[in-house]
């Protein structure tokens, strides 16, 4: 409980002092956007990202049609943040604890980008689905994953524990 809230007041801090000046709306989010674009270029698609005008993230622009937004919540940060304090809840030797928290931080980030990158992808192509895309499909994948972390993470840690009767 104490890593998690270190780690979001940490977070909030950074994102009350993200004035936007530099990097819009802070330097995780626009970096994701950029990714995402570049992503999207060398998949074959038109990709650009703008900031929005009337609120804090980025659109994200396929062939001259804006499909959707990137916001801070988008940026993976959040859910690295709970990741890692579940894996330090349930710690092994630090070596192990600090390489499985790179490592899933990583793939966490990875996989979200993808996400996004698809689901940018899959509006451009079925609009009429965005609801159903962005609701159900897209967080499960995200939340699928760091599920999927945290009881390998728990089993792989069981393994090392001794009970002495």
């Amino acid at each position: 409980m104490l890593v998690y809230a270190t780690l979001t007041i940490s977070y909030k801090i950074y994102l009350d002092k993200s004035d936007g000046s530099l990097y819009y709306p802070d330097y995780m989010t626009n970096l994701v956007a950029k990714q995402t674009s570049a992503i999207l270029n060398s998949v074959g698609y038109e990709g650009q990202v703008l900031p929005h005008e009337n609120e804090p993230s980025m659109k994200v622009i396929i062939n001259r049609n804006y499909v959707a937004r990137v916001i801070e919540g988008c940026n993976s940060v959040s859910i690295i943040i709970l990741f890692v304090s579940f894996v330090i809840a349930f710690g092994s030797t630090f070596k192990a604890t600090f390489l499985y928290i790179l490592a899933g931080a990583i793939l966490i980030y990875s996989v979200n980008l993808i996400r996004i990158v698809v689901l940018s992808i899959g509006l451009y192509h079925y609009p009429w689905r965005r609801e159903f895309l962005h609701t159900v499909v897209f967080p499960m994948i995200i939340y699928g994953l760091v599920f999927i972390l945290w009881m390998i993470w728990v089993n792989r840690f069981k393994k090392h524990v001794t009970v002495d009767d």
